[in-house]
């Protein structure tokens, strides 16, 4: 192994070897720790060292890098004290999570450091939002994240590359190349002979080096960080190394023909590097064992201090309120001025004044900029804000909705426009797991709004006209909302921009141009979880959200004599369990409706909620009328057979009869 000091001077070198040598010695404590029984798992870095603590060394300390499960020598070369990482690992109060996840999956403000989730790719998109918004705030920084080389061949990969191509991001992608995902070799992930390679297809810069060169890994780094800085864009290091350990300790390395840990065991980045300071005379023999018995006490003693720390004691309380990050409502005002406006207006007029009330609100979606969007909500925007702040995107969800959190963990807020809610399949990961658990994780919150365009009418079939909203309504950390009037258009699309809370925003295509009402003109706030009562009545209950608020409003006007009382509930994530309490003690008779098919749409949880904590008022069963258990059909009388309206009739005259 060749090392080219370049002009670092002897003392450097010999930081750059105390910071290689520290997180090897964490790895060999944290093996023995294992072996004895006093931790439960453990994924092990040993031989791939240099490339973590290379690069983090070549970063400057403000600047964000987002590393894997192997990479101690990130969290240990940002000075993180090893009794927090231990507190960490084990589930202590005192860990970044407290108790609530494990190994790097956590991220610190403090040090700049966003760290994974299991599904491995996810972060590289989160990398391009931090360096966007780095550019767009005018500061000269680079953003480093890394990945494997068996998450190369995962689609957000090729997202994050291909969006950060495209917007000239700063980021370098750094693929640790250690011959293996888990047990799957490399000729079973890829087939071009250097990943590096693959930056061609992206027009950017691909380089290959050796991963266990300390002295190389810093010098790429650090020479294209600085040009970066100077000139944003990307950039794909591949850094070829090997893992002498398995996957993780319970996995082993039977897998692995043994010749190849006795061939890169000679290739150590500890053993090598030492040597090389010793044949250059900058180490002496005798501060080598001296060097690493202070490193050894000082883990030790970090290491103890945290298993004497008392265990964490549950508080149910404690858990439910650290889901979503509390934030001061903006109070209610008096309207003077009300214009009448359309329904894809009133949202128009919400995101609009949120752009110029926030100039660090992003918006971002395919065909928003010139184009206005496929709905035409955006039109005009780039005229006035520019296309830094209303951003066309490549066709990748995943990749966009990782982008926009990356937006909002470096300052800024961020709107992501679906252009139909169907398509947020192919962003679910993010959504579900990045979005929505991360201020539970880690306490950081995500300000992200994403608008869904949504529902049936227009005979646009199975991949346009889904009501998908419960798939989200079941995930913790997400908020969801979904407006029936454009008065609540505006003022929840508003409160979603302000909440620091991820938000699912849902917009009924078929209202956008058929539904008009008096609109604040002045910025406009309605409360998330609030429910509205539209209609009052005696008879019985309609409980619903959305269209199903007009099929109600509809029946209730075709049949004045029954008394109907219709609540909308506006909000479905966090619902207003208040509301649904009163209309049901006052009516006794209640029919929850809604557009999603019937089995484990939102109405179950309704219906369970009433049934456990109502029943004592009830004079009738809850009833729930929904769309057939089918995927949407396209054919305009198959439609109109498969919405809840069509049964509406029906299953009122079920529940009056009681």
């Amino acid at each position: 192994m060749i090392f080219d000091r370049k002009n670092i001077d002897n003392d450097g070198l010999i930081t750059f070897y105390k910071k290689l040598l520290l997180p090897r010695l964490v790895e060999e404590k944290m093996l023995i720790l294992l072996r004895q029984g006093r931790i439960s798992k453990w994924f092990s870095g040993i031989g791939q060292e240099a490339i973590a603590v290379g690069s983090t060394l070549a970063m400057q300390p403000d600047e964000y890098i987002l590393p894997m499960h192997r990479n101690l020598g990130v969290f240990t070369a940002r000075n993180i004290p090893i009794s927090r990482l231990m507190a960490q690992w084990q589930g202590k109060m005192s860990g970044f999570t407290r108790g609530r996840d494990r190994s790097f999956h956590f991220g610190t403000q403090e040090y700049k450091i966003v760290g994974m989730i299991s599904h491995l790719g996810p972060q590289l998109a989160l990398a391009d939002g931090i360096a966007l918004a780095d550019k767009l705030s005018g500061q000269q920084k680079v953003t480093l994240v890394y990945t494997g080389e068996g998450a190369t061949s995962e689609g957000d990969f090729h997202e994050a590359l291909n969006i950060a191509a495209v917007w000239d991001l700063p980021v370098i992608f750094l693929v640790e190349n250690n011959g293996y995902a888990l047990s799957t070799p490399t000729n079973e992930q890829y087939r071009c002979e250097a990943l590096a390679d693959r930056a061609i297809g992206y027009g950017i810069e691909g380089r290959r080096i050796n991963g266990n060169n300390i002295l190389e890994v810093y010098d790429t780094v650090n020479e294209l960080a600085q040009d970066m800085r100077r000139k944003p864009r990307p950039a794909l290091l591949e850094c070829m190394t090997f893992r002498m350990r398995g996957h993780e300790e319970a996995s082993g390395t039977k897998y692995v023909p043994q010749h190849l840990f006795e061939e890169w065991r000679q290739h150590d980045p500890l053993d090598n590097f030492e040597q090389y300071l010793l044949d250059e005379q900058v180490l002496r023999k005798e501060w080598v064992p001296y060097l690493r018995e202070e490193f050894t006490k000082l883990i030790d003693i970090e290491i103890e201090k945290v298993f004497n720390e008392p265990d964490i004691v549950p508080h149910a309380q404690t858990e439910l309120n650290s889901v979503y990050r509390t934030y001061h409502k903006p109070e209610p005002k008096p309207y003077e001025v009300l214009s009448g406006k359309r329904y894809i207006d009133a949202i128009s007029d919400g995101l609009r004044q949120s752009m110029r009330k926030y100039s660090n609100l992003v918006i971002m979606g395919q065909d928003i900029a010139e184009y206005g969007g496929a709905f035409k909500i955006t039109q005009g925007f780039v005229e006035e804000f520019g296309k830094e702040r209303v951003r066309n995107t490549p066709i990748c969800e995943s990749g966009i909705v990782g982008a926009a959190m990356g937006l909002a963990l470096n300052g800024y807020k961020a709107v992501v426009e679906m252009q139909f809610a169907d398509f947020v399949s192919s962003g679910f990961n993010q959504v579900v797991n990045n979005l929505a658990k991360t201020y539970y994780r880690w306490g950081q919150h995500v300000d992200v709004v994403i608008r869904m365009p949504t529902g049936a009418g227009t005979g646009a079939g199975p991949f346009h006209s889904q009501s998908n909203e419960a798939w989200f309504t079941k995930t913790p950390g997400l908020k969801v909302v979904y407006p029936a009037f454009p008065d609540d258009a505006k003022g929840l699309l508003m409160s979603a921009i302000e909440d620091p809370n991820p938000v699912m925003y849902f917009e009924h295509k078929y209202l956008y141009r058929s539904t008009t009402g008096n609109v604040p003109d002045d910025d406009h706030y309605v409360e998330i979880g609030k429910a509205n009562i539209v209609r009052k009545g005696t008879k019985a209950s309609i409980i619903t959200y959305g269209l199903g608020v007009h099929w109600a409003m509809e029946y209730a006007d075709n049949h004045p004599e029954q008394s109907i009382e219709i609540l909308d509930l506006r909000s479905l994530q966090p619902w207003d369990k208040e509301a649904v309490e009163k209309t049901v003690m006052k009516t006794s008779k209640v029919l929850i409706l809604h557009e999603d098919t019937l089995t484990s749409g939102f109405g179950g949880e309704l219906a369970a909620y009433i049934g456990e904590h109502l029943f004592k008022y009830l004079d009738a069963p809850v009833m729930r009328c929904g769309s057939l258990d089918t995927p949407i059909p396209m054919n305009k009388a198959l439609e109109d057979q498969f919405l809840a309206k069509a049964r509406l009739e029906e299953f009122m005259a079920r529940l009056l009869s009681f």
